[in-house]
């Protein structure tokens, strides 16, 4: 096979995929590139939309709604270490890099700008980061690494998170087809948090108010979704991502009450409270083929 048939082989999986009947993880060749930051707005009062651009953008690919980048940043003494290609993989440095995932909210290949929504809190590594952004910022990407592609297939859709899963919910409503059905179950702190949202109609989207209590406290969310009644012989896709421990009765729902096939769910794990840079894969054990050359 010549290297450009090689080359584009995920986007033919991923085309088959698409036309099939069960979501699949599927591998795309990744990069690392260096952007710069073109503009910034906030989202809503919880989230800070930064867009890169630039040459490097240049190529990049998104093709699922819940994709993610590393964003890279320099070292407290100030060196930035970087990953080096590795054919369609990269190479990563010992000991890793610093550096932060975040879903792929848009990206537009005719301006080759790529909008990543940072959820703001205290005290995070990319939250200071998005404090002191400005225009000109220089930032390096890695990914993404590939993406889970649902073919639209399923009766309904259940979508659910907190503000870090938000971006992909947002994508999710924006790709499911207009006449998909189902709901989305975002808890935010307030009214403040709420973004406008490109849902199809026969999706309901229910905002959950946390008020004063920490993010990924309480469980509210795990209340909302589980009380959703899926109507008989329909087959649902459910798609969860949000703070560890808060998704835990969700899992537990999916696999015992629901009785899903794996291919018909999708819950990670975005964050745990108190746990830096936590991940989802090495605490799952989950391989999802692609997912190990991350780090």
């Amino acid at each position: 096979m010549s290297l450009i048939d090689h080359r584009h082989r995920h986007l033919e999986r991923i085309a088959e995929v698409r036309a099939g009947r069960h979501a699949e993880k599927v591998g795309y060749p990744i990069r690392i590139r260096e952007t710069e930051v073109v503009r910034t707005a906030m989202v809503g009062t919880g989230l800070l939309r930064v867009t890169l651009g630039g040459p490097g953008t240049e190529g990049f690919e998104a093709h699922a709604p819940d994709e993610h980048v590393k964003l890279l940043f320099p070292e407290p003494d100030g060196t930035l270490r970087l990953p080096e290609p590795n054919g369609n993989m990269l190479r990563w440095p010992r000991p890793a890099p610093t550096s932060r995932e975040y879903t792929v909210r848009r990206y537009d290949p005719a301006t080759g700008e790529i909008d990543i929504d940072i959820a703001l809190h205290d005290g995070g590594l990319a939250s200071q980061w998005a404090h002191g952004v400005h225009v000109g910022c220089v930032l390096d990407v890695a990914g993404p690494p590939g993406g889970l592609i649902v073919p639209h297939v399923h009766d309904r859709y259940l979508l659910a998170g907190d503000l870090t899963a938000l971006p992909a919910i947002a994508r999710w409503l924006e790709e499911l087809p207009r006449n998909a059905k189902g709901w989305a179950f975002v808890e935010v702190a307030d009214a403040t948090q709420e973004i406008e949202l490109s849902a199809p109609e026969g999706v309901e989207v229910r905002w959950l108010h946390r008020g004063d209590r920490p993010p990924g406290t309480g469980d509210a969310l795990a209340r909302a979704v589980t009380a959703v009644t899926v109507p008989e012989g329909e087959r649902l896709y459910v798609w969860a991502a949000g703070e560890a421990g808060q998704l835990k009765p969700l899992r537990r729902w999916v696999r015992d009450d629901l009785r899903l096939d794996k291919a018909d769910h999708d819950i990670t794990g975005y964050w745990k409270r108190g746990v830096a840079d936590f991940d989802d894969e090495h605490e799952h054990g989950h391989d999802h083929g692609h997912e190990h050359v991350h780090h």
